[in-house]
């Protein structure tokens, strides 16, 4: 072989090294959330009752983290049937363990990442302040017009809002007045666009409203909404969904939660 023909050789061959260590770097780079190192951006599917709550923890994660973090927000119902059929969430945050145990079921859901956050409050909301309710059973009253809750067909907080009403024995006597929010936060948009005039609905959403007023339904009147997330990353981001995780149950995560009204786990109440 002649020497120019060997130069060939060895021009070649390097080139083929360089490209093969290019493609290595771009996929280590990928499985690191982003090109040169960046922090991953990551997907979480949360309860409705979590938009106010966790868009505060989000800007928190960003700012630590240097990620970003994107959230849908939905029923638990509906986000569980989601992530069962592949949608690509890296955490699942439920407002009802039930949701999570199907997850984790169909393999989505990383066993080891399953927590306890918070357990949700439900309140009675009235869009005009004068009309604050003293107890659930004020609502059979006329002047409380139609009655939003959450569609129990696959919200947690819609469930416990049937449960209360028929504690309080005034199910039969409001159920032609309910209507029907796809999730909480949907409930809470029908009471202040005006299409019902109460609502049953999540503290978190409303304790810091400074328009209508609430009255907290007694936790006894209702099964504990006890509220749960799992991870389910795949394995490139896990590791970015699990600080996520992390955050919500921290001491910071604790005062978000606390701030929307949450009870924390280990700090159930026994009366309210």
């Amino acid at each position: 072989m002649t020497l120019p023909a060997i130069s060939r050789r060895l021009r070649h061959t390097a080139a083929l090294l360089a490209a093969t260590t290019l493609l290595a770097a771009c996929s280590a780079n990928a499985d690191s959330g982003g090109g040169g190192g960046e922090p991953a951006s990551i997907t979480v599917a949360a309860a409705s009752d979590l938009r106010l709550a966790f868009t505060d923890l989000g800007k928190r994660y960003e700012k630590d983290t240097g990620g970003k973090v994107i959230f849908t927000f939905g029923s638990s119902g509906q986000l569980s049937q989601q992530i069962t059929k592949g949608a690509p969430f890296d955490v699942f945050a439920s407002a009802s363990t039930n949701y999570v145990d199907d997850v984790v079921k169909a393999g989505k859901g990383i066993e080891s990442t399953r927590a306890d956050y918070a357990y949700g409050r439900l309140a009675i909301w009235t869009n005009k302040a004068g009309d604050k309710t003293t107890s659930i059973k004020d609502l059979t009253d006329a002047k409380y017009g139609k009655i939003a809750i959450a569609n129990p067909e696959h919200a947690p907080y819609g469930v416990a809002a049937v449960e209360a009403l028929k504690d309080a024995g005034i199910y039969d006597q409001v159920k032609d007045r309910l209507v029907y929010g796809e999730n909480i936060s949907d409930t809470l948009r029908l009471a202040t666009s005006g299409n019902a005039q109460s609502a049953l609905v999540s503290l978190s959403l409303v304790i810091n409203r400074t328009d209508g007023a609430y009255t907290l339904v007694p936790e006894k009147a209702h099964k504990p909404l006890r509220q749960v997330l799992v991870v389910t990353a795949p394995k490139d981001k896990q590791d970015a969904a699990k600080k996520f995780a992390d955050l919500v149950n921290s001491a910071e995560g604790r005062k978000v939660m606390d701030k929307y009204g949450f009870v924390l786990p280990g700090e159930r109440t026994s009366t309210g």
